[in-house]
Formats: structure tokens, sequence, C-alpha cells
């Protein structure tokens, strides 16, 4: 295969990616309207279908984009999965039965703007780079107590929702450096040689963890919306996995400085475009129920008493007059009348 054809198959592969994962974000947001928080709501998840669909559309993007890395380099192929914002959103919008409004769009391509920057001044790691099982350890646990204080706090809205987003974020990304790890460890290419098994164990287990935590917790955040969550999550991903290799991998910035000041001018920018994400009316679908119409009272014929001929006597008091009066009392009855051929 040649090297155009290689990276024309990437790009392809990174818009089924993008596609994937825009559909896994649609889904996850239209369970998360419907949801209700308490307990045994987990539960509920678990067992609907739609969820696992989220989980499946994720699958399938994930291994898009693993596919997609294979032919093509990785400076076309992250910028390229920033696309799912701007595919999530005509979805959602569609899902909802509404347009995508001007404000929205704008959110979105400030957002992709600054993703794609941060994306292309982010050196990744050269060959056989990967974290040892004690710094996996650390960042794991560094990671789970960050994740713990950010969802800790309790509040309503949207605020609520992009703190979960980025937890969610984080925790992909984490999950991400620790399957650089475990990739190392199972070809024997960590430092010190090769680990143990239960150690190798460890790090599946912990990826699972962040792996099914990262989704519960975008789960989470889709109550507030989809175009704001889902522009946080693509944002503190790499985010997360740029601090693990400026911090314990000794990587950089591209251009030194000038990288630096790059990156930071791309962050303001996508943070301008969640800003403007978060004034946009929530993605909320319309209920599949039919709409119940209360039922007209029956018309019950009422019997009224002929009061009339009691108006003309007087027997019964006038209620439009100002003050109405006591009720006159009834006359006695008149006596019987006596035949004049009645024996006496």
């Amino acid at each position: 295969m040649s090297s155009v054809d290689g990276i024309v198959l990437a790009v392809l592969l990174s818009l089924v990616s993008a596609a994937g994962y825009a559909l896994a974000a649609v889904a996850q947001s239209r369970l998360a309207a419907h949801a209700e928080p308490g307990r045994g709501s987990l539960r509920a998840l678990l067992t609907h279908a739609g969820w696992w669909w989220s989980v499946g559309f994720n699958a399938a993007g994930a291994l898009a984009h693993v596919a997609a890395l294979h032919y093509g380099p990785l400076t076309l192929v992250q910028p390229l999965g920033a696309l799912t914002l701007v595919a999530a959103l005509p979805l959602g919008a569609h899902y909802a039965r509404r347009r995508v409004t001007r404000g929205e769009w704008r959110g979105a391509l400030w957002t992709l703007a600054g993703l794609v920057g941060l994306i292309s001044v982010t050196g990744p790691a050269t060959p056989g780079d990967a974290l040892s099982l004690n710094e996996s350890l650390a960042v794991a646990a560094a990671t789970a107590s960050f994740v713990a204080l950010l969802t800790a706090r309790r509040s309503a809205g949207r605020r609520l929702g992009l703190r979960h987003a980025t937890a969610s974020g984080i925790a992909s990304g984490v999950g991400s450096a620790l399957t650089q790890t475990l990739t190392a460890a199972l070809a024997m290419e960590l430092p010190g040689g090769p680990v143990p098994w239960w150690q190798v164990a460890l790090l599946a287990v912990l990826i699972a963890g962040f792996a099914v935590g990262g989704l519960l917790l975008a789960q989470t955040a889709y109550r507030g919306g989809l175009a704001a969550p889902l522009a946080v999550v693509n944002l503190s991903n790499p985010a997360a996995a740029a601090v693990i290799g400026v911090v314990l991998l000794g990587e950089s910035f591209r251009g030194g400085a000038w990288g630096w000041l790059a990156a930071a001018a791309a962050s303001a920018v996508a943070a301008r475009g969640v800003v403007l994400l978060t004034t946009a009316p929530p993605d909320t679908p319309p209920s599949t129920r039919p709409e119940v119409v209360p039922a007209a009272p029956a018309t019950v014929p009422v019997v009224l008493p002929d009061v009339l001929p009691a108006l003309a006597h007087g027997l019964v008091p006038d209620v439009t007059a100002d003050s109405p009066p006591a009720p006159a009392p009834l006359p006695p009855p008149a006596p019987l009348p006596t035949p004049a051929n009645a024996p006496g």
C-alpha cells in the first residue's frame, strides 16, 4: 500500500471513529435526559438496551481510531478525532427535533480550533516511552483522588455536568496512558525488564476501572445537555495525557517556549468555545409517551324543584335581595271542608 493510500484510509477510519464517538455521545445524552437520579438508577441503566448501544459505538470508535493510527501519523489522526463534536451537534439536534443554533456552531468551531491547536503542539511520546509500574500506580491514585474531589461537591444544572465531564475526560486520558504501559509490559519493553503477571493483571484492572468510570461519568455529565459536556470531555482527555507526558515522560510542546504559548492560546480559544456552548439550550429529546388529554366532565342532568309557584306566594326568599330576609313561617294547614249532608 502506498503512502497516499495509507493516508486516505487513515482519514476515512478517523471519520468513522468520530462518527462512532458522536453516536455514542448522543445515545448517552438521550438516556441521561430520561434517567432519574437516586438509588437504582445505575442498575436501570445497565439493563437498558440503549446503554449497550452507546458502549458498542464507543468500542467501534476506539477500534477505528487504533486502526487509523496504524495507517496514518498521529498528527493527522488526532485532530480529525476532534470532529466528534461537530458530528454530535446535528445528531443531537435531530433527535431533539430542533435546529442547531448559530451560537452552538460558533461554540463548536471555537472549541474545535482550540482542540486542534492544542493537539498540534503536543509532542507524542517516542517509541518505548511508557510509565513504570510505580508511576502508573501513583498516577492512578492521584487521578482517583482528583475525580472524587470533582464529583464530591453537589450542585445543580450544567456546572455539575461540566465537572463530571472533566472527570470523565481525565479518567479516559489516564486510562490511555495506562494502556500504553500495559502494551509495553506485554512486549517486555518496560524499564527493569519483564514484570510479574500480577502486575500486568493489576494494570488491566486499573484500565478497566478508568474506562468504565469514564463512561459512567460522561453519562452523568450529559444530564446537563450534550454539546458543552462533550466539548469538555474532548478537551480534558488530551490535556491529561499532555500533563502525564510533560511531567513523567520528559516530553514537551513542539517549538519550545513558542509551543507553550501556542498551547496556552489554544486552551483559551477552546475555553471560549465551551462558554458559548454552555449558553445553548439542552438537548432534551421529546417524550415518546402519548400526550394525555383530560376528558371533559360528563354532563349530569340536574333536576331543579319547581320553585316558581313558591316564589309567587312568597314562600321562598328572594336570593337577589341585598340582605336576604328570614324565611317566612309556613301558614297552618287549612281545615278540611265538612260536607253539608254529613251526619251530625
